[in-house]
């Protein structure tokens, strides 16, 4: 229920939903043990066809629309160091070679990091990567935090460099990369524009207020979300701050951690299992009206038009065919360029098809290959060739 998982599923959806455009959506799929430790609420799936139908099922209740999009999944283990959901294996070969056409890469880096196999660039004629998350900031608050953040800048900008042709940061707040573009290409879910719509309008039919209540926050519960800083903040005003009432959501390896810090503090800060915001806990805070305008700017459609533009697809096949006609053009500066990265992305290549050195570079152990247990699931054949 991440907003890196939920957000690709919505830009799938949108994508697809005009019928103009054949679209993948990739996922990861886990094993069962490592489903108990990342899934919320006990939520577990005996098959990549049963979890398809969940994710099927959630979104079209929040869409209101059937959309045509496909779903394949490749194998993925959860890393309890890096609290993250890591590819195994070579993921692009999920994509069948004939129908690689553009890739969309959501968080490039950490779907880059330990990759071995065949170069994005190469297996794709366009591949673009959406910079979700602030990594630097995630790891500035672990044991040697400053030197693992000035490591981890060189090597984000490295294989994100070799691997796509475009890069859009959602906010400034992500970390910088040379040639990326910023641009929120992403949406609200609907269900969140339609209760609040609805609830303002119940306040004027029925000359009552419908808004009661403050305000709470939602977010995975692990320390790098910021609850140590909110917690801090809190303890150092608590006078100031006396009679506030503050709720947290959300499900997390630090929860029990969370909880303990914050009844350590004077103020009435509760702490419970994570929710969606559609549940109707949460109809009761005060929005501020939105005009229509306000309200399609925050819309998936408005989103799924700025990624249009940003990533200038409606282009490609123009552009596609302008590079073909000045080829004989091309300076040297330009070939000398391609010489490098093909080279550094080849040394990235060799560098993570061994498992110590993929170990050294932070790898789950065994994630170069999927095991026979989740080959069986996803039904793959029992090996795999890769080339660059």
């Amino acid at each position: 229920m991440t907003g890196t998982a939920v957000n690709p599923l919505f830009r799938a959806a949108y994508l697809a939903k005009d019928g103009e455009r054949k679209v993948t959506l990739v996922i990861p799929w886990l094993s069962l043990k490592d489903q108990k430790l990342v899934y919320p609420n006990n939520t577990t799936f005996g098959s990549p066809s049963e979890q398809e139908s969940f994710i099927r099922q959630w979104l079209e209740e929040r869409t209101a629309f059937i959309s045509g999009f496909a779903i394949r999944f490749y194998p993925g283990k959860f890393s309890v160091d890096k609290r993250s959901i890591l590819p195994v294996g070579d993921i692009s070969e999920i994509i069948p070679d004939e129908e690689a056409d553009i890739a969309v890469l959501e968080e490039p880096e950490h779907l880059t990091w330990f990759h071995h196999g065949k170069r994005w660039k190469t297996k794709f004629r366009l591949v673009i990567g959406i910079i979700h998350t602030n990594y630097l900031e995630y790891v500035k608050r672990e044991k040697n935090g400053q030197f693992q953040a000035f490591l981890l800048k060189y090597v984000n900008s490295w294989v994100v460099s070799i691997y796509c042709h475009k890069v859009i940061r959602l906010s400034a707040a992500t970390q910088y990369y040379p040639r990326s573009i910023i641009c929120n290409v992403h949406g609200v879910n609907p269900k969140f524009l339609e209760i609040g719509k609805e609830r303002f309008e119940q306040q004027h039919s029925s000359n009552h207020q419908a808004f009661t209540k403050g305000a709470y926050y939602i977010g995975k519960m692990i320390w790098n979300k910021g609850y140590g800083e909110l917690l801090q903040l809190l303890n150092n005003h608590q006078k100031e701050l006396a009679g506030l009432e503050i709720d947290l959501y959300g499900n997390g390896e630090d929860s029990d951690q969370v909880k303990e810090a914050a009844n350590k503090l004077k103020l009435t800060v509760r702490v419970h299992p994570g929710r969606d915001h559609a549940d109707p806990l949460f109809h009761d805070e005060e929005p501020v009206p939105l005009t229509d305008a306000q309200r399609y700017e925050l819309s998936w459609e408005a989103a799924t038009e700025r990624f249009l533009k940003v990533s200038e697809l409606n282009q490609v096949f123009a552009t596609e065919r302008e590079k073909n006609s000045s080829k004989e053009f091309a300076s040297v500066s330009l070939n000398l360029w391609k010489s490098m990265e093909d080279t550094s992305a080849y040394f990235h290549y060799l560098a993570l098809g061994f498992e110590t050195t993929r170990r050294a570079f932070g790898a789950i152990p065994g994630s170069l290959q999927p095991d026979e247990e989740q080959r069986k699931e996803l039904g793959l054949a029992t090996s795999s060739k890769h080339s660059l």
